[in-house]
C-alpha cells in the first residue's frame, strides 16, 4: 500500500496525537521590554554628562 501525499500546507495526522493547533510568541529577546532598555539607555546617558558637567563645573 502506498503513502498518501499531503499537499505543502498541511500537516499529516499523526496517530495518538491529543493537543490541538497553537500559535506561540516568538522570542523577542531583549525587544520584549523596550521601555527598560530606555530607561537604561536614558540613565546612563545622563550619568555620563553629569560626570562632565561635574568637572567642568570642578567638583
Amino acid at each position: 500500500m502506498s503513502v498518501p501525499l499531503v499537499p505543502p500546507q498541511e500537516t499529516p495526522p499523526v496517530e495518538g496525537s491529543t493537543s490541538s493547533a497553537h500559535s506561540e510568541r516568538p522570542d523577542r529577546g531583549v525587544w520584549e521590554h523596550p521601555w527598560l532598555l530606555m530607561v537604561l539607555v536614558l540613565v546612563g546617558s545622563a550619568a555620563f554628562a553629569a560626570f562632565f558637567a561635574a568637572r567642568i563645573a570642578g567638583f
